[in-house]
């Protein structure tokens, strides 16, 4: 079968981005009454910066510093065997640690749900939170596992066979989330090319 080269379109831009993460960040204040014992810990490798920036947007509102960390999922997935060898990242929490807090993990696609499966394996091995939430830039749909964000800067509906691109200034240079059209026809498409298993 003919395989049409992808094409690739911008549905948010370095602002669309900015406006999604001020919201997300007013609405975990909202949602927790405040910054009280919060922990943002940002997914590799793109969930990182954007943990950051919630957390200094919230800074912004409660004039208070929230704490931020990194969650490394690797080991944890259960596509291991399915993918080439990964490097490993870091996994970096606040002296405090993860016990009795309001842990919101951050992420910059939610796609299968597997990804933050992972992350609430490694999450349980860290210690015992007081609850755990999910904040994602983009939620694009396809849902493998019964994982819902609490918190979602843009539901994209999007099909299996297209690719949801996340770019961050820290690591691309510019903020912003594109779609790449695969041109395979539905009955190729796999979640494993299609974004990854999320």
């Amino acid at each position: 079968m003919e395989r049409a080269a992808g094409t690739e379109r911008v549905v948010l831009d370095d602002r669309d981005v900015a406006r999604a993460l001020t919201r997300i960040a007013h609405e975990i204040l909202e949602r927790n009454r405040g910054s009280d014992n919060l922990l943002l810990l940002g997914i590799p490798r793109r969930g990182v910066p954007l943990a950051r920036r919630i957390a200094d947007r919230i800074a912004a509102v409660e004039n208070i510093e929230v704490p931020t960390g990194s969650l490394d999922v690797t080991m944890y997935r259960d596509d291991l065997r399915l993918r080439p060898a990964r490097a490993l990242e870091h996994t970096e929490l606040p002296p405090a640690g993860v016990e009795g807090k309001t842990v919101v993990l951050v992420d910059d696609v939610l796609f299968s749900g597997r990804t933050v499966r992972s992350a609430l394996d490694a999450l349980h091995d860290l210690g015992r939170p007081r609850a755990v939430r999910l904040a994602v830039l983009v939620d694009r749909g396809h849902r493998e596992l019964p994982v819902r964000a609490d918190f979602v800067g843009k539901n994209l509906p999007t099909s299996l066979v297209e690719r949801v691109r996340v770019l961050v200034a820290e690591y691309d240079g510019i903020d912003a989330v594109c779609i790449t059209g695969t041109g395979l026809h539905p009955s190729e498409a796999d979640p494993a090319r299609a974004g990854g298993l999320r």
